[in-house]
């Protein structure tokens, strides 16, 4: 049986997250009616992130157990195929290596975070970024995010229904840059906890903003405290972009 590994682009606005969920829209199920419409097949489709509600993907990676050994681009049309109209695409579909799984393989995961700041709202991006009207301190928030780089325990950015056995992660990558209208956030890490990124974000802007200090964030970091956490920022823009895998 051989196994599938297909990169995805989505739009996280009409689903309730990636993981199926009984009286919702995810996208893995629409990605399983896919599968299923193509071939036939009843299957349960494995992600490398369960990405939440309203959260985007231009890099999510999953895995299929087909019965037939089609051809990948045959894969890949047939899918896109069967996922239109929904805003989710099939970007590259190739047979995987023995023993590879989307999940468990992984060793780095990467999001981008993008931050609208400007006095008017989204025209085309509606949903899409989280809109900022007071200007923000990019140099700021990224000399801030510094602290939150290495390992640590982060029970202050993590969300109180996080099922992960342990707060303690390695953040490998947290980058502030501005880009014209947008301030844009970067985290590398192998996992994250539930609702890290944006939590982190939420804390970071509150840096920008000039209502925190970057010691504030760092105090915030060492509380491991819940209730020390800023504003968690909105899930409209954050977006898993990438997964690495160790080279086959």
């Amino acid at each position: 049986m051989p196994r599938y590994k297909l990169i995805l682009e989505y739009d996280g606005g009409p689903y309730c997250g990636f993981q199926a969920q009984a009286n919702a829209p995810s996208v893995q199920a629409s990605l399983e009616r896919a599968v299923k419409a193509f071939c036939g097949q009843t299957l349960r489709v494995a992600a490398a992130g369960r990405t939440d509600t309203g959260v985007h993907a231009t890099g999510q990676v999953v895995h299929v157990d087909l019965e037939k050994d089609w051809p990948a681009e045959t894969v890949r049309k047939a899918l896109n195929a069967h996922l239109r109209p929904e805003p989710i695409v099939v970007l590259t579909a190739e047979v995987a290596p023995e023993g590879w799984h989307a999940r468990f393989s992984a060793i780095e995961r990467r999001y981008r975070y993008r931050i609208l700041n400007r006095p008017s709202p989204p025209g085309l991006d509606q949903g899409h970024v989280w809109h900022v009207k007071a200007p923000l301190d990019a140099q700021a928030m990224h000399a801030a995010a510094q602290a939150l780089v290495g390992h640590h325990d982060f029970t202050t950015f993590r969300d109180l229904a996080c099922q992960a056995k342990s707060p303690l992660k390695t953040l490998d990558v947290a980058d502030v840059r501005r880009e014209a209208d947008e301030v844009v956030l970067i985290f590398e890490a192998r996992s994250f906890l539930h609702r890290q990124v944006r939590s982190m974000t939420g804390s970071i802007a509150e840096v920008g903003l000039g209502r925190w200090t970057a010691e504030d964030l760092k105090a915030a970091l060492k509380a491991k405290d819940r209730k020390t956490c800023g504003p968690v920022a909105p899930a409209d823009g954050l977006y898993l972009t990438g997964v690495s895998y160790p080279p086959a």
